[in-house]
C-alpha cells in the first residue's frame, strides 16, 4: 500500500459526508483532491425554505474552496464525474483527463425518482438543488401573479392549486409553507382575489403522512397540516402528471403548480462500478462502507445502503452522512499507521424531526417524543447548528424568528422570467 505524502485521496462529492472526510483527513499526510459538479456545499433540509420563499440561497449555500481553504493538502475541483475505471484506479470526467486514484471516496448524493415515469419531471419538479429551489419559488410566485391576471373563477382556480406529491419530512415542509404563504404572508398583497382562497393539497400513496415517524406523531403532524388549511389526501397514488394538473384515483385534478417530493434514487454510482445496489440504486457496502471487492473504494451517505441496528437501511439524513465520512477517514488513517482498523461502521441515530409551518413541529429521539411549539424551536436549534459559519448561522436565526413574529417572508423575489410569460415559466 502506498503510504506518506504521495498517496492520492480523491473525493467526489462536497456534501456533508466528502466534506466531512476530507476535514478528517486534513492533518494526514495525503493528497486530497476533492470534486464536485457545483462549486458550493448546499444545505439540502433548508432548500425547501427556499423554493418557498422563505431564506435566500445565500443562506444555506457555501463555496466549497472557502470552506477548504484551511487544509493545504486538498485541492479542489470543478467537474462532473461520468464513470470509474476500477481496473486503472481512475475517476472519469465529462471533458476533462481522468484523475488516478490510490483510494477513492463516492459521496454523490441522490436524486428525484419518478419510479419509471421520468417524463413527469417537467411538470412535477422536485427540489435537490439550488436551481431546483429558485425554479419552485418562480413557479409558485409567478401562480399568484397569473391568477391576478385572470378575470373569472374558474380560470383563475388551477392556478391557486398547489400539489404536492409524497408526503415524506420535505412534502409536508413544502406543504405547510405553501399554505403560510397563501393564508398569511400574502394575504392584502393582491387585488383581484383573495390568496386565503388558494387549495393546497398533500397526495400520498400510503395510509398516513410521515411514515418514517410513530403513528401518533403522524397523526399529530396531519392535523397540525389540515389546521394551516392544506388538504391531505391518502392512499391514493398519482397515475399521472401534466402541465396543467394530476390525474389522481382515476379524475384529472387541475392544477399549475405541481411539486414532486415522493421518492429519491441514488446517483448512479451503482453502475459506474458495476457493484451491487438495492432498488432505490444505493451501492450495498461492506460493514467498513467499502464495496465489495474493492477495499480501496467507499461510498458513502445516500448513495450508500447501509444496514443499521435493526436491519433497517440508515437514513438519508445529514448526521448519517456525517459519521460516515468521518468513520471512513478512520478507516483510512488506520491503514495508513498501519493500525488495526475501527469495527464496523454503526450509526448513532441522532432522531427525526420534521417542522409543520412556521410555529409547530415533531421531533422523535426514540426515548422522547415532542410536537408542538417546544419541537418546533428543537428543530430550529438542530438546523441552525448543522449551518456553517456564524453570519449564516445569525442570519437565518434572524430570518425564523421575523417569520414567527410577523408572518412576512423577505426573500419574495421572482429572479428570472418576464411579467406576462407566466405561463410559458411553467
Amino acid at each position: 500500500m502506498t503510504t506518506g505524502a504521495d498517496r492520492h485521496v480523491v473525493i467526489v462529492g462536497a456534501g456533508f459526508g466528502g466534506l466531512e472526510a476530507a476535514r478528517h483527513l486534513a492533518g494526514v499526510p495525503v493528497r486530497i483532491t476533492m470534486i464536485d459538479r457545483r462549486n458550493h456545499h448546499l444545505f439540502q433540509p433548508l432548500l425547501y425554505q427556499v423554493a418557498t420563499a422563505s431564506l435566500p440561497t445565500s443562506e444555506i449555500a457555501w463555496p466549497i474552496r472557502s470552506l477548504l481553504r484551511g487544509h493545504r493538502n486538498v485541492t479542489t475541483l470543478l467537474g462532473s464525474v461520468t464513470g470509474v475505471d476500477r481496473g486503472a484506479k481512475t475517476v472519469l470526467l465529462d471533458g476533462e483527463p481522468p484523475i488516478a486514484f490510490d483510494t477513492l471516496i463516492l459521496a454523490t448524493g441522490a436524486r428525484h425518482a419518478y419510479f419509471g415515469h421520468d417524463e413527469w419531471e417537467p411538470y412535477a419538479p422536485g427540489v435537490k438543488t439550488l436551481e431546483d429551489a429558485t425554479r419552485i419559488r418562480r413557479r409558485i410566485l409567478f401562480a399568484f401573479e397569473q391568477a391576478e391576471w385572470e378575470s373569472d373563477a374558474d380560470g383563475r382556480a388551477p392556478w391557486l392549486t398547489f400539489v404536492i406529491i409524497g408526503a415524506g419530512p420535505t412534502g409536508v415542509e413544502l406543504a405547510g409553507t405553501i399554505a403560510e404563504l397563501a393564508h398569511d404572508t400574502l394575504r392584502g398583497d393582491f387585488r383581484n382575489f383573495d390568496t386565503r382562497s388558494a387549495r393546497v393539497i398533500l397526495v400520498e400513496a400510503g395510509p398516513r403522512i410521515l411514515a418514517g415517524f410513530t403513528e401518533d406523531l403522524s397523526a399529530y403532524a396531519e392535523r397540525a397540516l389540515k389546521r394551516l388549511g392544506v388538504e391531505v389526501m391518502l392512499g391514493q397514488p398519482v397515475s399521472d402528471c401534466r402541465e396543467d394538473g394530476i390525474v389522481l384515483g382515476g379524475a384529472f385534478l387541475p392544477a399549475r403548480t405541481v411539486l414532486w417530493a415522493a421518492g429519491v434514487a441514488a446517483s448512479p454510482a451503482a453502475e459506474w462500478l458495476e457493484a451491487p445496489a438495492d432498488r432505490a440504486g444505493r451501492v450495498r457496502v461492506e460493514p467498513d462502507l467499502s464495496v465489495p471487492g474493492e477495499p480501496e473504494i467507499f461510498v458513502i451517505g445516500d448513495t450508500a445502503f447501509v444496514a443499521g441496528a435493526d436491519g433497517k437501511p440508515v437514513p438519508g439524513v445529514a448526521p448519517a452522512a456525517k459519521q460516515e465520512g468521518g468513520y471512513v477517514a478512520q478507516v483510512i488513517k488506520a491503514r495508513l499507521q498501519g493500525k488495526p482498523a475501527p469495527g464496523p461502521f454503526a450509526y448513532k441515530n441522532a432522531g427525526n424531526l420534521a417542522t409543520i409551518g412556521k410555529r409547530a413541529a415533531i421531533v422523535d429521539f426514540g426515548w422522547i417524543k415532542l410536537r408542538g411549539r417546544l419541537a418546533w424551536w428543537i428543530w430550529g436549534i438542530a438546523h441552525i447548528f448543522f449551518l456553517i459559519g456564524l453570519r449564516n448561522r445569525l442570519a437565518v436565526a434572524l430570518n425564523w424568528l421575523w417569520i414567527y413574529v410577523s408572518g412576512h417572508r423577505s426573500a419574495r423575489l421572482i429572479t428570472q422570467g418576464q411579467a406576462g410569460t407566466a405561463r410559458k415559466a411553467q
